[in-house]
């Protein structure tokens, strides 16, 4: 084997089980000839599995249930998509809702605002992951759970707030420290503003 691809192959090997990784993390240990059929050959061996074009997984293994090979999540490679740019990202629509338990529905298709590029990554099994380019100001947020409600609620729209998301909102954000998400309230449009302020009435 060429001792490129023994490179490679033992730096894969050498990641931690689950680990979302790139092609392009391999320049510099051989050509993109050699790095193309190193990962091609142990794709067909099971050893890494291909989740997107040049996006790889060295895959965690369930034996205890039979599950065997455990695909990354959506979430997992767009964190990681994201990582490797050094870019920001919030979830938005129905997968910003789900995450809130503001809905039951599962999403197909995964769209995050980003102040890194666009982007639009098709995911096997059948998921699409979409990054979309937005103000820095959209993701300025000091808080987590207030960026994250405030995607949410924006997805929703005002007049389609029910009675049973207010609960959970309030639910979720007293269990949230108070100082911190009203520090971001300047941020917030002035309706979901109110519905923050409310939550801790």
């Amino acid at each position: 084997m060429d001792s490129s691809a023994q490179q490679i192959e033992k730096t894969i090997l050498a990641f931690e089980k689950g680990r979302v990784f790139f092609a392009d993390d391999f320049i510099g240990m051989g050509s993109s000839e050699v790095i193309r059929q190193t990962l091609t050959r142990l794709t067909q061996k099971g050893v890494i599995i291909r989740v997107a074009q040049g996006v790889y997984c060295y895959p965690e293994i369930d034996d205890k249930l039979g599950l065997g090979v455990i695909q990354p999540s959506s979430e997992k490679i767009a964190e990681a998509v994201a990582s490797r740019s050094h870019a920001r990202i919030v979830p938005t629509g129905d997968y910003s809702l789900n995450v809130l338990g503001l809905s039951t529905q599962v999403p197909m298709n995964y769209v995050y605002l980003t102040d890194g590029p666009s982007r639009h990554i098709d995911v096997a099994g059948g998921h699409t992951i979409t990054f979309k380019n937005t103000a820095p100001r959209n993701l300025s947020f000091t808080n987590q759970l207030a960026m994250l409600i405030t995607s949410a609620l924006k997805s929703l729209k005002s007049n389609n707030v029910t009675e049973s998301h207010l609960i959970q909102l309030r639910t979720l954000l007293q269990n949230e420290n108070k100082e911190n998400v009203m520090s971001d309230l300047r941020l917030m449009p002035t309706w979901i503003r109110n519905i923050v302020i409310s939550a801790y009435e």
